[in-house]
């Protein structure tokens, strides 16, 4: 039996991560891979955006940021309206916008994602945290091999399906990885949507 049913009979499940479709153009994907493409910024860890240090045996890839400004408005008010969607029919988060500048990578051969299995949130601080993390593949499945999204579900790894513009939410808590590339090269955009702690 299941609990969450016994305490609340109406309540939703809410899914280990949802996804969206179609959400930008093939020529929009085009732009957004071109720029992941060029990414030159060594990956970090331990800290957001340019923090952090490089650790190649921990988080092996290139980043480029892009801020919230005139030119690339656009990608961030249509990922806000696919976050906000999502959000509404699976999860109900109390969030506030994007917290953090949205980050470009690129993973050529045995590059690989951050630590393995990690937690985009769980920061303990007292202001906005990390309620989802967003990932968009922008690479078409046959140019790579590797490179799988992974997400744990109830104590079992699932991989995401591989398809270009395939938008993944999922809460910040919720382990994830990326495995290693090993033929070809992915490239992907990741940002966080933020919001007041839970309680």
């Amino acid at each position: 039996m299941n609990l969450q049913y016994v305490l609340n009979p109406y309540a939703r499940p809410q899914p280990p991560w949802a996804t969206w479709s179609d959400g930008f153009s093939p020529a929009e994907l085009d732009i957004l891979q071109n720029y992941a493409i060029n990414a030159d910024i060594p990956a970090n860890v331990g800290g957001n955006n340019n923090t952090g240090r490089v650790d190649n045996d921990i988080r092996r890839s290139k980043v480029k940021w892009m801020s919230n400004d005139n030119q690339y408005s656009w990608v961030f008010h249509r990922l806000g309206h696919i976050v906000s969607s999502l959000n509404a029919e699976f999860y109900q988060f109390d969030l506030t916008g994007f917290g953090e500048a949205l980050q470009l990578t690129n993973y050529s051969e045995n590059d690989h994602g951050m630590y393995g299995w990690h937690q985009d949130g769980g920061s303990m601080n007292l202001g906005p945290c990390r309620k989802f993390s967003l990932v968009m593949q922008l690479t078409d499945p046959s140019n790579y091999e590797g490179g799988n999204l992974e997400v744990m579900d109830g104590g079992r790894p699932r991989v995401v399906e591989k398809k270009r513009g395939l938008i993944t939410v999922f809460p910040s808590w919720t382990l994830h990885q990326v495995t290693p590339v090993t033929q070809g090269s992915r490239q992907s955009l990741v940002l966080w949507v933020t919001g007041p702690q839970f309680k």
